[in-house]
């Protein structure tokens, strides 16, 4: 599997599935598998045992998985691609449609 281009806090579009062009922030990269966890997006329901943290229990909602090629980084308002670029002597993340450096 190739760089990881998407980090744990990126803003993201979802360009394909059914939450299709909603954006989120990225909780969670899992690169083995390529999949990514996006706030509010891929929303499933789990059915929870009674708990200390939920003594209810009982059908939440939690984000489920979503894989990596199916979300594209958003810049200024914009999604854009990733590339990579070595500047000073450090790899950094360019966006490709303006070709600023992404901090």
């Amino acid at each position: 599997m190739a760089t990881c281009k998407i980090k744990k806090g990126d803003t993201v579009k979802v360009i394909a599935g059914k939450d299709k062009d909603k954006e989120g922030k990225v909780l969670s990269v899992d690169a083995k598998k390529g999949k990514v966890v996006v706030e509010g997006i891929n929303m499933v329901t789990k059915h929870s045992k009674a708990s200390a943290a939920n003594p209810q229990g009982g059908i939440i909602t939690v984000e489920g998985p979503i894989d990596i090629s199916n979300v594209m980084y958003v810049h200024n308002g914009q999604a854009t691609r990733i590339a990579f670029k070595i500047e000073d002597g450090k790899k950094v993340r360019v966006a490709v449609k303006t070709g600023e450096v992404i901090g």
